[in-house]
Order: C-alpha cells, then structure tokens, then sequence
C-alpha cells in the first residue's frame, strides 16, 4: 500500500502530461487543417477568374486580403484556445498535485497521531493495573502515579493541540483577550517540562513582569509546543536557552536547541499544517505535525510575528514577537 502511495504523483503526472501533449497536438492539427482549407479555397476562387474580367487586380488583391484574414482569425483563435488550455492544466496541475499531498500529509498524521495516543494510554493503563494488582510501597506507589499524571498531562496537551488547531482553522474559536503574565507563563511550562525531562538542561534568561494583551491558553500552547520541539529534536546531552526579554515594544521569546538544525528550503515549510520533514515511516522523532502550525497561527491572531533562523554552529532558535501592553512598553536591547 505504501509503495502504490509513493508512486502515485509520477504516475498521474506521466498520464497527464501525455493527455495535454494531445490536445495541444489536436489542437495545432486542427489549425494546420484550417489553414490548408484557406489555401485551397484561395486557390479554387484563383482559378474563377479570368484575366480579362474588369477589375481583375482588384479581385486577386481582395483574395489576397481575404486569405491573410482567416489566417489571421485562424492565428488568434487558436492562441486564445492555447493559452486558455495551458492556464486551465496549469491551475488543474497543481490542484491534483496540492491534494495529493495533502492525502499523504494527512496519512502521516494518522499515523502519528495513533502513535502519539496510544503510547500515553498504554503507559497509563499499564501504571494503574500495577497499582490495582499488586501491593507496592507507597514511595513507588507516588512514582508510579506520578508518572501517570505526566502521561494524562501529555494525552490531554495533544488533544488540545488538535481542537484548538481546528477551532482556529475553522474560525470558531474566539480569541479571549485578557492581561496575561507572560513571564510566569514561560516559567510554568518551564517547571512542567523540567518534571517531565528531568535529565534535560535548561539555560534560561527570563525578565520579570512583562506583560502582554493574549488568551492564556492560547500562550501557554505557544509556549509548550516550541520547548517540547526544542527537547525532542536536540540530543540528551545538549542545553535548550529561554529568552524572554522586551524589545522595541515587544515581548520577545526566543527558543534556542543544538539539534541538526532546519534546511534553508524547509524553513517556511515547518508551519503548514500536518508538515515533517522526511518520511512518517523513517523518522524516529514523535509528533503530528500540528505544533509549528498551531504556533504561527496563535501567534498571527495576538498581532505577533514568529521566524527560525540558524543557530551556531548547530541548532535552529525559533523566535516569537507579541506587542506589550501600552503600560509595559520599557525597553531592553539584548
């Protein structure tokens, strides 16, 4: 099944070109015909007439104009109708093309968001059928619970990711507007992802009070989604830096990891909807494809503005910009 997939764009692009290769072909047959027809009804009135007819010079230069006409119509028509065709493939080309991509993005998706559902539920189901079954010391009882609070935590963020995408997708999520401290927000998801990796290094330079007119749950998504992307596509033994600071009447928030980093080609393409880069079936990071998204998409509706640039030597820092509050404007240059 996966092979008929990845052969399937060639296949139609084959079978579509050769389509449009004959009706051009048809389409230039039909005004070679068209001409040889005018040639020959030139040649036929030619024929009627006789030198010593009155006005013999005026007939032949009216034939003449006659037959340079209907090549003339003949020329036109046949540039609209070729020009009228090849905008029609064009546009027809690259709508079968954008949706069979989108067919295959969205087989990505479920077969990552099964992935992604079913690990949490089995770590959870697996944690409580220990607790049910067995008598364990409450020191692991407290681990073991624990552990599956972290799980139900993780299962109900991806949830959310995906209702909330669609909402704002759908326009049917109305952005609550309210003053929000977007310090301690940075700060909780900071605490509930240290818990979460406690062997991850987090370097953080985080500036007091600064504050911004946003929906909460909107920035804490933001703000999760880019530091689990840091942690899942960088190495153990590498540092993810925080930066949260006040810039041009600006609140600017910065993620930085020492990953491989994000090819120049790839980097407008990581915030469509259901975009990975490589194959669902080669890749070994987890996700669904809805995180970068749903990031650009929070960040346009706060008036903001998110951009990946290059970390040296290796790593991408993703970088977000929402407007302060009228009363929380001063500056600081980093």
């Amino acid at each position: 099944m996966r092979k008929i997939k990845k052969h399937k764009l060639p296949f139609i692009s084959i079978t579509y070109w050769f389509l449009l290769l004959y009706i051009v072909s048809a389409l230039v047959w039909w005004f070679i015909s068209l001409e040889r027809q005018n040639k020959q009804m030139y040649i036929y009135r030619f024929e009627q007439l006789r030198k010593d007819e009155p006005f013999y010079a005026e007939k032949i230069l009216a034939l003449d104009d006659a037959k340079a006409r209907k090549s003339m119509q003949y020329i036109g028509e046949g540039l609209t109708f070729f020009v009228l065709i090849m905008v029609g493939a064009a546009y027809v080309y690259r709508t079968i093309r954008r949706q069979i991509k989108i067919a295959d993005q969205q087989q990505n998706f479920m077969m990552a968001i099964t992935h992604e559902l079913k690990t949490p539920i089995a770590v959870a189901r697996l944690n409580l059928e220990t607790l049910q079954k067995r008598k364990l010391q409450p020191e692991l009882q407290e681990k073991l619970i624990a552990n599956t609070l972290i799980e139900t935590n993780r299962l109900n963020t991806l949830t959310s990711n995906i209702l909330i995408a669609a909402q704002l997708e759908g326009g049917k999520h109305h952005v609550n507007l309210q003053n929000v401290n977007f310090t301690e927000l940075v700060d909780h998801c900071l605490r509930d992802l240290s818990g979460h990796y406690p062997s991850r290094q987090f370097t953080c330079d985080i500036h007091e009070e600064i504050w911004i007119n946003a929906e909460p749950l909107l920035i804490q998504i933001l703000i999760s989604n880019l530091l689990e992307n840091a942690v899942k596509y960088s190495s153990i033994d590498s540092s993810v830096a925080v930066h949260l600071y006040k810039e041009n009447n600006k609140a600017r928030f910065s993620v930085t990891d020492e990953g491989l980093g994000i090819a120049a080609q790839e980097k407008k393409k990581i915030f469509n909807k259901f975009y990975r880069v490589g194959s669902e079936a080669m890749r070994k990071t987890k996700g669904t494809g809805l995180g970068l998204f749903l990031c650009k998409k929070i960040v346009r509706d706060h008036k903001g503005n998110i951009v990946v640039i290059d970390n040296k030597p290796q790593g991408s820092i993703f970088i977000v910009q929402i407007p302060l509050l009228k009363n929380n404007v001063n500056e600081y240059t980093a």
